[in-house]
């Protein structure tokens, strides 16, 4: 049984210092916010659009993750997502590319903005500050400035509904997508339920976030989930590795069937050491819903644990969030159970640091 009392708000403050918790909560604030705030910004464009690119890293990309998987069946052009110092070759001014930082100094990104300016593509930008916002306001490209307001922890990774929801914000206005006030309501809806849902006040038994926390005490979990929630389960997986501290993995259906259900058997520690959470869907393609049932119980037949997570929202980004906000809680109550804080990115700040004292 863990120190911290999972049901006490004043318990799991004692390692929360930065609360994280309160972010977590704030998740449709955050969304409501930055879709209120995206609406004010004009995206004039000079040229038709033949490809979209997204430059961003960590978090900060996810909101391209989740468009290219949710809106697939409504993007009309190429869409690339970089997470890398350079931008595609056929970047032009046909080329509308997105620029996502958090920070707003992340190397990566600013090195392909320098790249986007000098071949004269078209630029947007998200970010909270830093060099990204001067180097938006010197080029007079539209962007995107995050008030975190919505954010009490402070932590970049915990502003997912402004990072994710202002980069479908901006794209709308450019026409890439299209999005419906009832599909963001659900979105907001079905957050609000997980989080009553998954509550500090909500038992363990009771509690679907507590009960897989539980059951991932010593175990590496291994999501599972059909392709549109692709952005999803990679939100996830970053929350559970940069709050948990723990190595959480995910993959794709139908992908997973064409291999991975082959590479099961070794190591034999697998059996002891792995969880497999598979997320059922009814949103996903009919043969998907299919491939998920029978994907989970291959691998109880190969005695390897499952446990099912089935989505209820009705639109396909509600279920995204449904996900993302279920593991958010989740990853928050692993560290509680390991009794550290979640905030603190100790190893990634101390390579950023050693990063800068190499000569590149």
């Amino acid at each position: 049984m863990p120190k911290v009392d999972l049901n006490s708000r004043t318990s799991i403050a004692q390692l929360d210092k930065s609360n994280l918790l309160g972010s977590i909560e704030a998740l449709d604030k955050q969304i409501e916010h930055a879709w209120a705030d995206t609406r004010k910004i004009s995206v004039k464009l000079d040229a038709p659009i033949e490809n979209v690119v997204v430059s961003g890293m960590g978090g900060s990309a996810l909101g391209a993750d989740v468009i290219k998987s949710v809106f697939k069946d409504q993007l009309k052009v190429p869409f690339e997502i970089v997470r890398d110092y350079t931008l595609p070759h056929y970047v032009g001014k046909n080329t509308l590319v997105l620029l996502s930082s958090y920070s707003g100094n992340t190397e990566e990104t600013l090195a392909c903005g320098e790249e986007a300016r000098q071949r004269g593509a078209q630029v947007l930008a998200i970010t909270a500050g830093g060099e990204l916002a001067k180097l938006a306001q010197a080029n007079h490209w539209p962007f995107y400035l995050i008030d975190p307001t919505h954010n009490p922890s402070g932590q970049p990774r915990m502003a997912i509904g402004y990072s994710i929801f202002g980069t479908i914000g901006l794209l709308e206005k450019a026409g890439v997508i299209q999005l419906d006030q009832e599909a963001i309501d659900q979105t907001t809806d079905i957050i609000r339920q997980q989080v009553r849902a998954c509550a500090v006040e909500v038992t363990s038994e009771l509690n679907p976030a507590k009960m897989l926390a539980y059951q991932l005490v010593d175990k590496q979990a291994v999501l599972i989930a059909p392709d549109f929630l692709a952005g999803a389960t990679h939100a996830a997986t970053n929350q559970s590795n940069e709050n948990a501290k723990t190595l959480t993995t995910y993959h794709l259906i139908p992908e997973f069937n064409h291999h991975l259900l082959e590479a099961l058997s070794f190591p034999a520690t697998l059996k002891s050491t792995h969880l497999f959470v598979l997320v059922h869907s009814k949103l996903a393609h009919p043969s998907n819903q299919v491939r998920i049932k029978l994907t989970e119980q291959n691998i109880a037949t190969q005695n390897l644990e499952t446990m099912s997570v089935n989505l209820e929202a009705g639109h396909k980004l509600a279920q995204c969030f449904e996900l993302i906000c279920l593991f958010s809680f989740v990853s928050l109550y692993q560290a509680m159970m390991e009794e550290i804080d979640p905030s603190p990115i100790v190893h990634v700040e101390a390579f950023k640091q050693a990063l800068k004292k190499e000569v590149i």
